[in-house]
């Protein structure tokens, strides 16, 4: 006979309303290989309708699914209950550093916006012509084998205390991105951006305490990241380009 899970419900405290909300608190069925996420869809079929969260591929693919789960940034489809609930408690908020919304959807467009800051692909050639190919083997490429493999869900974003600090800084994910397209042989715009980078809200509001990178679901780099851009702003800034 297979043991009785010692605990058999789980308390679970879910934040509710905007901004002025208030926690608000539910007991949900013990499963076996249960997941946060399968804990707030619980709650919202049987207990409250009314709750609002988002998800969508349910298998660690989009990341629309992050939430703060006992003050961490995760992806709730990911992380099991077993790991952060061994006593039988969980408490679940919105992505922090952003608006909420409502209940455990955060507005996301604080974040899009910065992203945008840090300026989009220029390319020489035309849509008549040939896409420009890259060497996987070149130096460019090899250092943003990582990068690329961002999805934007927000995670870095949350966890990032200069983000907390200064609204205006650009954020992890937003420099992640500035940084691979930095090292993008076919993108014309490598100066104009590092301006962008240096000037108010850039690069060097970045403390270097990784949290991105410690938080990061698929275990990107971000500080990482940061810490290159650093380097070709100061480089830049020697040689007069800035």
């Amino acid at each position: 006979m297979r043991p009785a899970n010692p605990i058999e419900r789980l308390e679970v405290e879910v934040w509710r309303g905007a901004r002025s909300g208030a926690f608000q608190r539910y007991e949900v069925p013990r499963r076996e290989n249960q997941t946060v996420l399968d804990v707030v869809t619980w709650i919202q079929r049987n207990l409250a309708p009314d709750l609002a969260y988002r998800f969508a591929c349910r298998v660690g693919m989009c990341g629309s699914c992050a939430m703060t789960v006992n003050g961490r940034p995760r992806w709730t489809c990911r992380t099991h209950v077993a790991k952060v609930a061994k006593s039988g408690r969980i408490r679940i908020a919105p992505l922090g550093n952003l608006p909420i919304i409502r209940d455990l959807v955060a507005d996301m467009k604080p974040f899009f916006e910065k992203w945008g800051k840090t300026g989009v692909f220029e390319g020489r050639r035309v849509r008549a012509q040939p896409v420009e190919a890259i060497s996987p083997l070149s130096d460019e490429r090899r250092a943003i084998d990582q990068a690329v493999e961002c999805i934007n869900c927000g995670v870095c974003y949350a966890a990032c205390d200069s983000v907390r600090w200064n609204a205006d800084y650009l954020g992890p994910a937003a420099l992640n991105r500035a940084w691979t397209l930095q090292n993008d042989s076919r993108d014309t715009a490598h100066d104009f951006r590092l301006a962008a980078l240096a000037g108010a809200g850039g690069c060097q509001l970045c403390h270097a305490q990784a949290g991105c990178s410690a938080h990061c679901p698929v275990g990107l780099d971000p500080s990482g990241s940061i810490a290159g851009l650093k380097r070709s702003v100061f480089r830049a800034a020697l040689r007069g380009r800035l």
